[in-house]
């Protein structure tokens, strides 16, 4: 499955949609340009739409985003409410990025909300995430629902989805760096930027952060007029004898374990409680709403078929991620440490990256701990070369070879260590993730 697919499996889109879709790129010659100014014009042409939306909460950080979402909506959903969800970037299908009223968007929908807004920016300069963030706006002002869940794109001051000045929350996730080509190298103003979703009289929540992040957070939900609320400060979650305890200045919660797999999904589910607290949702959702939180990719042992089918054959274990940062690289190495401690098994990766990605701090991560490296290519992206990622990988000490597709990748695998099954982690990007997962 692919994040939000959670009843049928999504299928991949269809020429008419490639076809719409590649039409918006045509509107503006970067990928990426940040702005407000663009997106407020077709949302004035278009009514507004971004006024009429249910209480939102928006969500920034460079990682963790997905998985707090994930927790919310489910936690939310348990109550029954009816929930929205906008996320970046897909999996299989562009419809994964829209849910209106815990459905995915079909395509005649998402096409018939392009095609406004195509016809509101009257051929102006439109960049492509303004242009399906407008459709997004548009679809949720048209469809009842009684809470949305926003993602950032990047960054956030200046991202589409700061179009939104009435949250009912607003919250960060882990701040590290990434796409430095965008938001820099300094630490301090990645997360000025990211703070920027905080509003006038909109609850600002945050996981644990670093000294000089958390000072810095706090200095700009100051700015309006809030207190940060974060985890470790203002509110706990840790695990205890097999059970998730969440406790603020108010309460002490005894509740199951996360759905989500690894260590650092317990801050995430912490941060997601906070925010579910804010908004009024009761204890036993929240605890249901633990238990049954999706969020394909991230840490997801894949269990069917056609690359579990080739690993089961070798009892091989086979798991997937779409981390793509040193940030999440030292997390999901901490989940297979701990896989590691329990029932030891070879760790081979399967690895592509993005040109612009940091592979060496990804591999660092990762030292001591992995046996091998598969380097694959990723469709239609510039992905690093396979001899780089496999210079890169011998120089921490790892066996490395190279495989045209994922399924001679697997195969090969299985057959590092023919007397141990070994832990195979598919991993490095997002788009790599969900090539996996269109083969199932």
């Amino acid at each position: 499955m692919a994040p939000n697919m959670r009843n049928a499996k999504v299928h991949k889109d269809s020429e008419a949609l490639k076809a719409a879709l590649k039409d918006l790129e045509s509107l503006h010659p970067k990928k990426i340009d940040l702005g407000l100014g663009r997106i407020a014009r077709v949302l004035d042409t278009l009514g507004k739409p971004q006024e009429s939306l249910p209480p939102t909460v928006h969500i920034a950080g460079t990682n963790g985003k997905g998985s707090t979402i994930a927790f919310l909506r489910a936690i939310a959903e348990a109550q029954g409410l009816r929930v929205h969800v906008y996320t970046s970037p897909h999996l299989v299908s562009f419809c994964e990025r829209i849910i209106l009223a815990g459905e995915i968007v079909t395509e005649d929908v998402l096409l018939d909300a392009l095609k406004r807004v195509r016809t509101a920016n009257d051929n102006q300069p439109l960049s492509f995430f303004e242009a399906t963030t407008a459709a997004a706006f548009l679809l949720f002002s048209e469809h009842p629902a009684d809470l949305l869940i926003l993602e950032t794109g990047l960054g956030g001051r200046y991202d589409a989805t700061n179009i939104i000045e009435r949250p009912a929350a607003t919250a960060i996730t882990a701040i590290d760096y990434d796409h430095k080509e965008f938001l820099g190298k300094d630490l301090a103003e990645i997360a000025r930027e990211k703070a920027g979703i905080f509003k006038l009289h909109a609850p600002a929540f945050s996981v644990n952060q670093t000294d000089l992040v958390r000072a810095i957070l706090t200095s700009e939900a100051a700015k309006s007029r809030n207190q940060l609320r974060s985890l470790e400060e203002h509110f706990q979650c840790y695990i205890q004898q097999g059970r998730l305890i969440y406790e603020d200045e108010n309460q002490l919660m005894d509740l199951p374990l996360p759905a989500l797999h690894g260590e650092h999904q317990t801050m995430n589910a912490g941060l997601a409680i906070a925010l579910a607290k804010s908004l009024q949702i009761d204890d036993a959702s929240i605890a249901k709403g633990l238990e049954t939180a999706v969020w394909p990719a991230r840490m997801q042992a894949l269990s069917h078929g056609a690359l579990f089918e080739i690993a089961a054959k070798h009892n091989a274990e086979l798991w997937l991620d779409g981390g793509h940062n040193p940030h999440a690289a030292r997390a999901i190495a901490a989940a297979m440490a701990e896989m590691e401690a329990k029932s030891p098994r070879p760790l081979i990766l399967i690895m592509g990256m993005l040109a612009n990605k940091d592979a060496p701090g990804f591999l660092d991560a990762f030292s001591g701990l992995a046996h091998a490296l598969i380097a694959v290519p990723i469709e239609d992206h510039a992905s690093i070369g396979a001899s780089s990622l496999m210079d890169m990988a011998k120089g921490r000490g790892f066996k490395a070879s190279a495989c045209n597709n994922l399924k001679d990748a697997v195969a090969e695998a299985t057959a590092l260590n023919p007397k141990t099954p070994p832990r195979i982690l598919i991993c490095g990007s997002l788009y790599l993730a969900g090539m996996a997962l269109a083969l199932d």
